[in-house]
């Protein structure tokens, strides 16, 4: 399974949606994700992927980490994935 596919599904369980809902343009916001939610999303993915989000919830905005999209949601994981090996 893709960066891609993963992220989406644990995007769409943390929204409750079907993973076809999610598409790399929609916004977590545009998705029903609140700041839990996002959070949630952030621990399903470190936990996917056994590495470590430098994401701030209580400060999104001073984050590397974007969020802005699925799409960049998705580069940015792709990037702590590269990062590691």
């Amino acid at each position: 399974m893709s960066v891609s596919d993963t992220v989406k599904r644990i995007i769409a369980e943390q929204a409750m949606l079907e993973k076809e809902d999610v598409t790399d343009d929609s916004t977590l916001e545009d998705l029903g994700l609140d700041s839990l939610g996002l959070v949630e999303c952030i621990f399903a993915i470190e936990e996917e992927y056994d590495v470590q989000v430098p994401f701030n919830a209580n400060e999104p905005e001073e984050s590397d980490f974007d969020i802005s999209s699925v799409a960049t949601l998705t580069r940015a994981v792709e990037g702590l994935l590269a990062a590691q090996k």
